[in-house]
């Protein structure tokens, strides 16, 4: 009796083991099929992520372009040609090793009055920016170096470019970023073509 016992004992454990290890065996299968759901729904995943990216991008461009500036600081007044004048309302030091110049251009003239000589006289850039501000410039007389308004790989600038002739009494906001100098300078002459210089403070 014992020995039938435990050869029926024995069948019975048996059984067990291949029940429960058909069952890992299905239950491997559908983690394989899970694992594969998963893959495939990644590309769609990550577009979020791309738009969150294309959302940072046009915030940065729109706060370049004038956002959060207060047209009510004053920090330089620059005359140009046929009574055009440039308002300078921020000279900003950012983070990430720029300087950003905001201001805006007023036509105090009674005529309109084109904008296509701001631009500077380098063909390839006047080329790849009309109408624009790409020609301006910082001088760190300190330092004995300037500093051009910065451009990407297509020599597209970092700046307003397509300005339309103003009007009389008409005004656009413009924006150039700089390589910014050394911490230890804080104070830089602006140069844009047509205008005259003058000095403006860094701040931030």
């Amino acid at each position: 009796m014992s020995i039938r016992r435990s050869t029926k004992s024995r069948r019975v454990v048996a059984a067990v083991s291949l029940t429960a290890a058909m069952a890992l065996a299905v239950a491997g299968c559908g983690a394989d099929d899970g694992g594969k759901t998963k893959d495939t729904g990644s590309p769609s995943s990550s577009t979020p992520s791309e738009s969150s990216d294309g959302d940072k991008g046009a915030k940065q461009e729109d706060t370049a372009a004038g956002e959060n500036v207060d047209p009510n600081v004053k920090l330089a007044e620059i005359r140009g040609q046929r009574g055009i004048t440039l308002v300078i309302n921020q000279v900003k030091r950012d983070s990430g090793g720029f300087v950003t110049v905001q201001g805006e251009v007023k036509n105090g003239s009674d005529t309109n009055q084109p904008t296509s000589g701001w631009a500077g006289t380098e063909n390839l850039i006047v080329e790849k920016n009309p109408n624009s501000v790409a020609g301006a410039a910082l001088i760190d007389k300190a330092g004995k170096k300037r500093y051009y308004v910065l451009r990407d790989t297509d020599n597209r600038c970092l700046c307003t470019t397509g300005i339309l002739p103003l009007q009389p009494g008409g005004s656009t906001p413009v924006f150039m970023q700089f390589p910014a100098p050394p911490s230890t300078t804080t104070e830089v002459d602006f140069m844009l073509p047509t205008f005259a210089t003058t000095s403006l403070k860094i701040s931030g």
